[in-house]
């Protein structure tokens, strides 16, 4: 019986793995692609034409109470007998409208906090930094609740409460990034031809950010719809009979042990759509080198380009 020479057993060690390591790299692309072309499809659907998939008026009742899913109704049908699919079709777009404008309002308002705090002098920094960290210390749902029970319930209330609340995460992030970049040579140099702040941070702060607060975005999009879907739940955002997943999850959780379609169908939605999401922000992050300093102006079409290539790799 012959031995094995180390080197060459250590060889087929790395040889054995490489594949292995580019299979799930090209797996982990693979699904990361899908959803995020899912989510921008679905997103597209729901939001413009969701007709397309629910032929029924999610309001409209009829004699057909507690029936289970079958033929006529995927979803089954509720108390009133109003077609639990189409309910949860339509009731994606005020989760999705809350969640999306609630996210983008928190990004704004975060980078532009994040930013101040970082250009500013050490006082300004201080007191503004103290501030954020006294937001991050209470909790999203407090500050959502607090913000609702002063402004009203509605899909308004909730996308206020989402971006007030999710701002001083994006802040924090962003002026972190700052404070790095202020020492950048490229930055040190603009400041020794006479560049304002303002004109400074515009031209060589922002588009370096560009990276890290669209990977921040979409991953915030999954606790966008988590806090949405939870402010429906406590009857804080869409009223009955209007559809809504944390409404109708609220509703048919007393007839759980009789009629369980009622909330798993709302559930399991909930839990695709915070998938997806994450799924995506995954992707995105993996696509976009944060170290790429993408410029602003130009930032989608590299985006696009990027997510073209197989894996995001780039050339």
């Amino acid at each position: 019986m012959t031995s094995l020479d180390p080197l060459s057993v250590g060889a087929l060690r790395v040889r054995v793995s490489r594949p292995v390591r580019r299979s799930r790299k090209g797996l982990r692309a693979t699904i990361g692609r899908t959803a995020l072309a899912a989510a921008v499809v679905l997103v597209l659907i729901v939001l413009a034409a969701p007709g397309l998939l629910a032929h029924v008026s999610p309001v409209a009742t009829s004699d057909a109470n507690l029936q289970g899913p079958s033929g006529a109704h995927l979803f089954g049908t509720d108390l009133l007998g109003r077609d639990v699919f189409s309910r949860t079709v339509y009731g994606a777009r005020p989760v999705l409208l809350a969640s999306l404008l609630g996210v983008l309002l928190a990004t704004a308002s975060g980078v532009a906090i994040g930013v101040l705090g970082g250009v500013a002098p050490r006082l300004v920094n201080a007191l503004v930094m103290r501030l954020v960290d006294v937001f991050l210390a209470l909790p999203v749902l407090l500050i959502a609740l607090i913000l609702i029970a002063t402004a009203g319930s509605g899909v308004r209330s909730i996308v206020l409460a989402i971006g007030v609340a999710f701002t001083p995460g994006f802040a924090r992030v962003v002026e972190s990034s700052v404070r790095k970049l202020r020492k950048a040579e490229y930055v040190e140099a603009a400041r020794v031809f006479g560049s304002s702040t303002l004109r400074t941070s515009w031209r060589h702060l922002l588009p370096n950010l560009l990276t890290e607060v669209v990977v921040l975005g979409s991953s915030a999009i999954g606790w966008g719809v988590l806090t949405a879907t939870t402010l429906s739940f406590l009857g804080l955002g869409v009223r009955l009979p209007a559809p809504d997943w944390g409404s109708d999850l609220a509703a048919g959780a007393t007839n759980l042990a009789d009629a369980w379609w009622l909330s798993t169908f709302p559930g399991l939605a909930i839990m695709a759509t915070i998938l997806l999401a994450n799924f995506s922000g995954d992707h995105l992050m993996r696509v976009l080198d944060p170290r790429a300093g993408v410029r602003l102006g130009r930032g989608f079409r590299h985006l696009a380009t990027r997510l073209s290539r197989p894996g995001g790799e780039t050339r």
